[in-house]
């Protein structure tokens, strides 16, 4: 079987569909990651090959953003969504996509919810597609009615309707999901395999020895470059390096780890390190609130702080988090700082978080495993 993974630009995006392309991969079947040049090295460093596509101008990209600060936070979500991923991405996509698919002929084309390009191709083709989650339901809900005229523009004949028509896989448990979709496909429910299942690696000993909890700082890979960085960072690891705790803060590939320096003892920065191998040893983690983070970090039972910071999705999650008791979400995003160590202090020493956080651990253990979504795709190809 021939699988052909579609993906954006974007670490969030990419990241649920690795545990599907992984299994396809580790079955035998071969696998090709279609994504914008400008990624390769996150899908190659993922163990795939790429098949680049191209970015969308950086012109175009850049008129979006430039206006964003003008609107409000559901407007400008808006215009992403309908303007970058539906419109810019996509139609800059849309050659490359097609030449993989007239070249490789893929079996079945498997897409995160906001890469479209792929889209209009399996369904000019005839190509069976599904569609993997990187979100909540509520997500998918906002983005439905904001894309039918551009994938007609790209297109598309049938729009939004193919889309809501399409298998879904997904990550996210029944518990954890905000709300129910009327009218779209079947959603299929799968884990990945967290580094909670097998023996835990050790970290080096980046704080000499001490042995406090430790607390994971993350807020993605894109915050960095969105004017968050440095002084937000510098504000959370003020907020909380005086409480008795160890810290890992990662900043991802954007920001220089040395502008953020001298950082206290306590406090160890890295621009990237593996989440499997930190959340066996954490106690508790802050973040911003991005799906891959909160679903490893609730897969591992960890309690959580979260502090939205740039899109509607991210105040989706940690509102959910926030209503199943596994966390504390602050929403005024960078004015949070002063709130951090107040409410980290909370899920650490209230047993309430963990033990929610370990209740969607166990409703996530209980899912069958990503290497039987296999089975989903070939039924499509029958």
């Amino acid at each position: 079987m021939k699988v052909l993974v579609a993906t954006t630009a974007g670490a969030g995006h990419f990241g649920p569909l690795v545990p599907f392309a992984a299994a396809c991969r580790d079955s035998g079947h071969e696998v090709r990651v279609a994504a914008p040049a400008s990624f390769a090295s996150t899908v190659q460093r993922a163990g795939f090959d790429h098949v680049p596509v191209a970015d969308g101008p950086q012109h175009e990209l850049r008129a979006v953003f430039e206006g964003l600060s003008r609107l409000s936070r559901e407007d400008g979500d808006a215009a992403v969504v309908r303007d970058i991923f539906a419109r810019i991405d996509a139609r800059a996509a849309l050659a490359g996509m097609e030449a993989v698919a007239s070249q490789w002929q893929p079996h079945v084309i498997v897409r995160e919810m906001y890469e479209f390009a792929s889209y209009v191709v399996a369904e000019a083709r005839g190509i069976p597609h599904v569609q993997v989650a990187t979100g909540l339901a509520s997500a998918e809900e906002f983005a439905f009615p904001l894309v039918d005229e551009p994938l007609r523009e790209l297109g598309s004949k049938s729009g939004t309707a193919g889309l809501r028509a399409a298998p879904r896989l997904s990550m996210v448990p029944a518990l954890l999901e905000d709300r129910v979709l009327d009218g779209v496909g079947p959603t299929h429910r799968f884990r990945s395999q967290t580094s909670a299942e097998g023996p835990a690696d050790e970290l080096p000993d980046w704080w000499s020895g001490a042995r406090e909890p430790l607390v994971y700082v993350t807020f993605g890979s894109v915050a960095g470059g969105m004017g968050f960085f440095p002084d937000f960072y510098q504000g959370v690891i003020m907020a909380i390096a005086e409480l008795p705790v160890r810290v890992l803060l990662t900043i991802g590939d954007v920001g220089d780890p040395e502008m953020l320096a001298p950082v206290p003892e306590n406090v160890h920065v890295e621009r990237w390190w593996p989440q499997q191998q930190v959340m066996p040893h954490a106690a508790a983690v802050v973040a911003h609130g991005g799906f891959g983070t909160i679903m490893l970090a609730l897969s591992s039972g960890l309690p959580m702080v979260l502090v939205p910071l740039f899109a509607l999705d991210q105040y989706y999650n940690a509102g959910r988090v926030q209503v199943l008791g596994a966390a504390i979400a602050l929403e005024n995003g960078p004015g949070a700082v002063s709130q951090v160590r107040g409410a980290l202090q909370r899920v650490l020493n209230e047993d309430s978080y963990r033990a929610a956080a370990a209740a969607v651990a166990k409703e996530i253990a209980q899912l069958p495993d990503a290497s039987q979504s296999i089975a989903v795709l070939e039924r499509l190809i029958v």
